[in-house]
């Protein structure tokens, strides 16, 4: 595993309890710079609140994690800064267009309007919504929904994407649009942190994966690795 100084994600014991109930017991990994990490495991095994303690969205409680070199628990507002997150379910705001879904996210980050403006279209050009630009959300299917949510997500120009299950719910049609826009992203050098409980898109999109069950990691390695290890 690397070191901490050269991970962008760094965790040792990392724990989350609500109550009673450990979410997630005691686990580590390293998340370096350019790489697509992914965390496979079925529904209630700790991805997601994995993905939350990243995502400065909830506490840890117990154990060491570093993000961008960052304490979350003091410098939370500072790593979110940098961080470019995909939530399980779309929360775009469907009452204005598509481009001004974007542009009204990059206030957030303090875009320069000019900026933003720029940003917006070269970003639905990627995700192949241009043609959109003007409609407003509610009108678009649910795999085009998620590419936007993709497309908001890079605004703020992130140091690491966290997507949570990306493609859940997607017919597969709209499942491939969006694995190939992800693996754009990661041609072009970005750092995805990313759930999934399906092996194809682990398999399709993550250089080196750790597999959870019930709250703790049971296997880790390269899709290829724990394929022939465990099929």
């Amino acid at each position: 595993m690397p070191s901490n100084d050269t991970s962008l994600i760094h965790a040792r014991g990392l724990t989350k309890r609500f109550g009673t109930f450990t979410a997630v017991d005691g686990i580590g990994f390293d998340v370096r710079a350019g790489e697509a990490f992914g965390f496979l495991g079925p529904n209630g095994a700790g991805k997601t609140s994995t993905m939350r303690m990243i995502a400065c969205s909830s506490p840890i409680s117990g154990g060491e994690l570093r993000v961008l070199g960052m304490n979350p628990q003091s410098q939370a507002s500072r790593i979110k800064a940098r961080l470019g997150v995909v939530p399980q379910a779309d929360n775009l705001d469907t009452e204005i267009t598509v481009r001004e879904n974007l542009q009204m996210y990059a206030r957030y980050f303090d875009v320069p309007r000019h900026v933003a403006r720029k940003r917006a279209d070269e970003l639905l050009e990627f995700v192949e919504l241009s043609d959109r630009a003007g409609a407003q959300v509610e009108s678009l299917s649910g795999g085009m929904k998620r590419r936007l949510t993709i497309a908001r997500a890079l605004v703020n120009d992130p140091d690491v994407i966290l997507l949570d299950e990306p493609t859940t719910g997607l017919d597969p049609q709209a499942r491939h649009v969006v694995w190939e826009r992800l693996y754009q992203l990661k041609r072009r050098g970005a750092t995805l942190l990313l759930t999934t409980h399906y092996m194809d898109e682990a398999e399709r999109l993550c250089d080196r994966l750790v597999v959870m069950d019930k709250a703790k990691i049971v296997a880790e390695g390269s899709p290829r690795e724990l394929i022939e290890q465990y099929s």
